[in-house]
């Protein structure tokens, strides 16, 4: 007995150096086999990749010299629609239609995008063209059909379409927005004080300001932030136009859920309003008492000495008042025009937004910089669009602020305005 407990530990050892080799044979021949299929697959890409290149290259020299150059794997037919067609037989009304300007606003709005959008061609493959680019992503804008439909249409990917329409965006905003669509001038201020007195019949007034909600699909976080008062998902647009239903400064990108009036305060044009950027030093004479320059809002806004509103609707109005009224909500008229006329002419902003929730806002901007750029052009706008946008399928939520919130000497300004416009029907 004593002989085999001697021979306990030695036979443990043996057995554990046993299993050990065997351990390390195994482990051995694991990272054998796995170098052998590291190995196959570097060769196996190698060989693929080296197989993808001599096929373009066989492609690239098999191609006839006096075709225009396209990429191996684009569709002909499309790439002759585009550069046969769209370039060489479309009349006026085609480039009107189906980009919603003329044929030289949009080699014009190209001309400017270049420095941000031209691309050089590769050895693999030539470089989409400029105006190609620019021409997919107006129609996206324009119609808001499929990425896939886009890409059938112009013989790109379903990706380029994506990248044109996020490149072209971001282009228009950082190129043409400090030219059509700035805070306006000293200079300008007055301009457009007597465009709105000549045209609205409304003295002092630079601008109509209001909120407009697009839809959007339900986004993937914060969807209860999108959801507004009327049940759907969507962004908010507040923008200010002028006389003429040009946007001179414009606020995108809000939740739907927000107020007009939190909106309207959290950006830049109430501080600037509020420290009297929108009036020279010192302000005009009006009535035989000093008056700055103001806005018109609705009843979502707080009455300011430099936003005004109507009073609320009610049964104890004076005659006065009534007339204040209608004068107001006559000239507010421009940028409900302006809304629709956005709308019509830019889709994407009418129907369901279903791009990616980073790019809407600026999608939106570049919008109304684009409509701006129509409008100062004087390019064609057919009245048939409006027919698209005058069934609203979303309805606007309507947002009223309490007259508790309204300033007190905002109301000496609204009767000083009463009190004009009841001296001119006299």
């Amino acid at each position: 007995m004593a002989g085999e407990e001697a021979l306990q530990p030695a036979m443990f050892m043996l057995l554990y150096m046993l299993m050990k080799r065997r351990s390390d044979v195994n482990n051995a021949n694991v990272q054998r086999r796995n170098e052998i299929q590291r190995r196959v697959r570097h060769r196996q890409y190698f060989f693929q990749r080296q197989r993808r290149i001599f096929m373009m290259l066989i492609a690239r020299s098999s191609r006839c010299t006096c075709c225009c150059r396209t990429r191996a794997w684009t569709n002909i037919q499309s790439t002759d629609w585009w550069e046969r067609v769209v370039m060489n037989e479309f009349e006026p009304c085609d480039w009107l239609e189906k980009f919603r300007m003329s044929k030289d606003t949009f080699f014009f709005i190209c001309n400017k995008l270049k420095p941000k959008l031209a691309r050089q061609d590769t050895h693999f493959r030539p470089a989409l063209p400029l105006e190609k680019r620019v021409a997919v992503a107006l129609w996206r804008l324009a119609t808001n059909v499929e990425y896939r439909t886009i890409s059938v249409l112009f013989g790109v990917g379903r990706s380029t379409v994506c990248k044109c329409v996020r490149d072209v965006c971001h282009a228009i905003v950082s190129l043409l927005k400090p030219l059509y669509l700035q805070e306006p001038s000293e200079h300008e201020f007055e301009d457009m004080a007597r465009l709105f007195n000549n045209r609205w019949g409304f003295p002092h007034c630079v601008g109509a300001v209001d909120s407009l909600h697009l839809s959007i699909i339900a986004p993937s976080q914060y969807t209860v932030d999108y959801w507004n008062s009327k049940c759907w998902h969507s962004v908010v647009l507040q923008g200010v136009v002028n006389g003429l239903g040009q946007f001179w400064d414009v606020c995108a990108g809000m939740p739907g859920s927000t107020e007009d009036v939190t909106i309207l305060q959290n950006s830049t044009l109430w501080g600037t309003a509020s420290e009297g950027g929108l009036s020279p030093e010192p302000p005009k004479q009006f009535m035989g008492r000093p008056l700055k320059y103001f806005l018109l809002g609705d009843a979502a806004y707080p009455l300011q000495s430099w936003l005004l509103k109507s009073y609320p609707e009610s049964r104890d109005l004076t005659p006065r008042q009534l007339k204040f009224n209608y004068r107001l909500n006559r000239a507010r008229s421009v940028i409900e025009n302006a809304f629709l006329r956005l709308k019509a002419r830019w889709q994407c902003l009418h129907k369901r937004n279903d791009c990616s929730l980073d790019l809407v806002p600026t999608m939106i901007l570049a919008c109304c910089i684009l409509h701006n750029v129509c409008e100062v052009h004087n390019d064609t706008f057919n009245e048939e669009w409006l027919e698209a946008v005058s069934q609203a399928d979303f309805p606007q939520p309507c947002d009223i602020v309490p007259e508790s919130t309204d300033h007190p000497e905002a109301e000496e300004v609204r009767s000083l305005l009463c009190d004009y416009f009841q001296q001119q029907q006299e």
